[in-house]
């Protein structure tokens, strides 16, 4: 091994170039057999330590969206949920309403397969290098109350509202006082016509007002999210209850 070949190794280890490194061989190789210039070779060369970055960035801002789990839309069973149209949540995922500022609500009992869903396209968007970002709502009334107290509230709105993609689990699961209430409409009234928003719940519009324990401030939110908004009204069976029964079942079957 000559040492000119050497010196390239050790000055792409010295460099952090390891896909080049790599594929420094067979690179070599392709050069050789198909007479490719200098340029062409580096071109080669270069697109394998692309690749790499591209994926380790995808990888690094699916993280950030803090997703409870890494549920995609093929992994989801249209089958069982006829309800949904699959054709529209394939639409979803090419982020054409993120584009156009619009949002998203999935309205349905427990178990029907909303939060895989939001979760879904909102990997869809991580992975197209969207900033994205998975709350379950709860947490972030928690997360805001405690910044109010702190006094950092604008701070904290500021970075809820600068996702190009917010998705708030399971509004309506827990009750929210009042001022409560208000921490959540400043940030839906932020991201109104600025951002999208993906929003699942168990509850019909005709409730938020008990949800949030006040009309006014229950119709201003909905005002907002709905004036932009897709409602996928979920309507079927639990899959965690199929699964339960599947496995009910195959015990009673094994008897």
């Amino acid at each position: 091994m000559n040492s000119s070949y050497n010196k390239l190794i050790q000055n792409l280890e010295y460099l952090k170039l390891k896909q080049r490194m790599i594929h420094l061989d067979e690179t070599i190789d392709f050069m050789t057999n198909n007479q490719l210039s200098f340029t062409d070779t580096l071109i080669k060369l270069t697109d394998y330590e692309i690749d790499m970055k591209e994926v380790n960035m995808v990888k690094s801002m699916v993280k950030v969206g803090a997703f409870p789990h890494f549920k995609e839309v093929k992994d989801f069973d249209f089958d069982f949920q006829p309800s949904i149209n699959k054709q529209q949540i394939l639409d979803f995922t090419t982020l054409r309403f993120i584009e156009q500022k619009e949002n998203i609500v999935f309205l349905g009992t427990s178990g029907v397969g909303k939060t895989h869903l939001a979760t879904a396209i909102g990997i869809a968007a991580a992975k197209k290098r969207t900033s994205t970002y998975f709350i379950k709502c709860n947490d972030l009334i928690l997360n805001l109350k405690r910044a109010k107290l702190e006094n950092r509230l604008e701070n904290r709105l500021k970075h809820y509202a600068k996702y190009k993609l917010l998705i708030i689990d399971e509004i309506g699961y827990l009750p929210i006082d009042a001022e409560d209430a208000k921490l959540f409409f400043q940030l839906i009234d932020m991201r109104y016509e600025q951002k999208s928003t993906i929003l699942t719940t168990n509850a019909s519009f005709k409730t938020w007002g008990d949800i949030f324990q006040d009309p006014k401030i229950a119709n201003a939110i909905l005002d907002r999210v709905l004036h932009h908004a897709t409602v996928v009204n979920i309507i079927g069976d639990s899959y965690r209850l199929k699964d339960h029964f599947n496995k009910e079942n195959t015990k009673q079957g094994d008897k």
